[in-house]
């Protein structure tokens, strides 16, 4: 094993290259994994661009990475998985708590001791033939107050280039660490080793990785270990494994909250500036609205981040966000001039492409990009592909890598180090019935209520029964570390503290349709208005109604200039029907259920007071 950066020279970067850590416990637990996964080399990462160059180089010559027709794409590369390795695999994602009960009936539990066994098994010599690299990471701008620092060791060059756009990655986070800032350990592996016990060498692949899956979440040590994918989520370990799953346990134990959710500016036409947070699940929009384009006259929206959100009371009293990514890990297929310019405009350059298809002038395309496919393609298995191929020519899971600060959106204050101070939250679903467009909770305990209860309905057989309930808490139910009822009485308690700076809650659902099956509200920039209807009722001007499930805008409250929405389609957006609710208030009593005691009695007196209005 050959300790240094030899195969990355610095050629007068700031930092000379690393061949160890100063920090003792960050050089004992890199031993130990050299020891385990013996690696042929060892290289610390200082995140500069000299390090990414060559890293891409060195994808490029190996054909790992096509590096894109830099006329259309400069800096830009496409990268191609293996077919099995498309997507989180939430079948072979673990946590690993010391007590069963504590990881709730959502999550996937495994005994750590026994968990920790067989990772070391398919861990040992996995790094054979390859690389190991140090890659010390901020989630958060560095040294802030609500940030985190962490550390990867992966034998993947693709995920050290992309954890350089999604986190603030190098030398400086290695300073703060020896200095004695403290660090979530993340260990990846895409468990395929280029020479084997004996010594026999294989050649590498174009994207290695093992039918063989884990991605296990130790949360009372703060570590996560991920085993044989090379793809998004599974290997960039910030993002959901620390970002959300490690990140909410030590939210619980800390007091503070690590959430789903994108943070975006709203600028009123007055001047006005409030910050909202967001939590959707997938299919519902999310990227839309934080990128939003208004459609009314006045309003401007700028982006703070389309993902994930920490939340830590101030000093104020008030609750305070920031975006702990420094990138963009977008679902290419949908974001399109018309439904996303700016996501569109985002990715001009610098951008990592997965599993989209490749133009013939050496540009990408994905379904939704444009309203015309090109006329021939090589689709995202490097195959021929033309418009009556009868298949996607993009995988629709395919993904988007790249820098927040590229977006022409982004908020001046995005990485403001104490982050943003917090108006509104809203939850949203996709539901085709009952959920009116925009309901305002009475209370911190009825918008916690709302976000336990969120929802979508199921579309199609594949999904299971047509019209069922998929349960999304919080947009939180494959990224939550812990008991999820439990995490309702963390947000309770969260509001408890804050009191009367508490932000006002909200919940949405632009998909409800009418009786054609059509959707009644046009979404997109028009959900903008939605929006002002919320500041204003933050700023006291908008007048509501109280209803059994929330208060709704009053008549004529809503900013309909221009829209033509008759009066018939905005009843049904708006619509209460008693029976259908008190159905759905039985289905909600009954996934209560499945938590048994553990759920926050606040939230059963919040369903019983649904059922009471709406019979009274």
């Amino acid at each position: 094993m050959t300790l240094t950066n030899s195969s990355l020279q610095t050629n007068g970067d700031a930092f000379p290259p690393r061949t160890g850590s100063t920090d003792p416990n960050l050089q004992a637990w890199v031993d130990e994994i050299a020891r385990l996964t013996e690696p042929d080399a060892i290289v610390w990462c200082d995140g500069s661009k000299r390090e990414a160059n060559e890293l891409s180089k060195l994808l490029v010559a190996s054909g790992q990475l096509i590096r894109l027709n830099p006329e259309w794409r400069p800096n830009s590369f496409l990268a191609r998985t293996d077919p099995k390795d498309v997507a989180r695999v939430e079948g072979r994602t673990f946590i690993c708590s010391t007590d069963e009960a504590d990881a709730g009936p959502t999550n996937n539990w495994a005994e750590p001791s026994a968990m920790r066994a067989e990772l070391r098994g398919v861990f040992a010599g996995s790094m054979r033939g390859r690389t190991m690299y140090i890659v010390p990471f901020s989630m958060g701008p560095l040294g802030g107050p609500i940030s985190q620092l962490g550390v990867e060791i992966t034998d993947s060059p693709y995920v050290v280039l992309n954890m350089g756009i999604m986190t603030r990655m190098g030398e400086t986070v290695l300073t703060m660490i020896e200095a004695g800032d403290p660090w979530v350990h993340t260990v990846h592996s895409v468990g395929y080793p280029l020479v084997d016990a004996s010594g026999i060498t294989r050649p590498d692949v174009e994207w290695p990785c093992n039918d063989d899956k884990y991605i296990v979440q130790f949360p009372d040590t703060r570590e996560v270990w991920s085993y044989g994918s090379g793809y998004g989520g599974n290997a960039l370990l910030s993002k959901k494994s620390f970002a959300l799953r490690i990140a909410s346990v030590m939210g619980r134990d800390e007091g503070w909250l690590a959430e789903h959710m994108l943070l975006i500016k709203l600028i009123s036409p007055e001047g006005g500036v409030f910050h909202v947070a967001a939590a959707f699940p997938s299919a519902c929009g999310k990227t839309n609205l934080s990128m939003l384009r208004p459609t009314i006259p006045g309003w401007k929206v700028e982006t703070i981040g389309d993902d994930i959100a920490w939340l830590r009371q101030g000093e104020d009293g008030r609750l305070w966000a920031i975006n702990p990514e420094a990138g963009f890990f977008g679902v290419a297929p949908g974001t399109g001039e018309t439904t996303n310019p700016t996501a569109v405009s985002t990715m001009w350059g610098n951008t990592i492409f997965t599993n989209v298809a490749l133009r013939d002038d050496g540009d990408v395309w994905w379904e939704g990009l444009t309203d015309k496919a090109p006329e021939h393609l090589i689709d995202w298995q490097g195959k021929d592909w033309t418009p009556n191929s009868g298949r996607t020519a993009a995988h629709p899971n395919s993904r988007f890598t790249v820098a927040a600060a590229q977006c022409p959106s982004i908020a001046d204050d995005w990485e403001a180090a104490g982050g943003v101070p917090i108006d509104a939250i809203v939850f949203g679903g996709r539901r085709a019935t009952n959920v009116p467009l925009v309901a305002q909770a009475r209370s911190w305990k009825h918008g916690v209520f709302m976000g336990a209860t969120i929802s979508s309905e199921k579309t199609a057989a594949a999904d299971g029964i047509v019209g069922e309930l998929r349960r999304d808490p919080f947009a939180m139910l494959p990224f939550c570390g812990y008991n999820m009822a439990d995490y309702w009485g963390h947000w309770l308690k969260v509001g408890k503290e804050l009191g009367t700076n508490a932000p006002a809650i909200f919940q949405v659902n632009w998909f409800r349709k009418g009786p054609d099956g059509d959707f009644i509200w046009p979404g997109f920039g028009e959900n903008s208005r939605v929006l002002e209807w919320m500041i204003r009722r933050i700023e006291g001007t908008a007048d509501a109604v109280d209803t059994p499930i929330g208060l709704l805008p009053a008549e004529n409250g809503l900013n309909l200039d221009g829209l033509d929405l008759s009066k018939e389609a905005v009843d049904q957006l708006f619509a209460i029907d008693q029976t259908s609710w008190l159905a759905e208030c039985d289905l909600t009593e009954e996934y209560f259920d499945k938590f048994g005691e553990k759920v926050p009695p606040a939230l059963r007196a919040e369903l019983a007071s649904v059922r009471y209005h709406l019979k009274n």
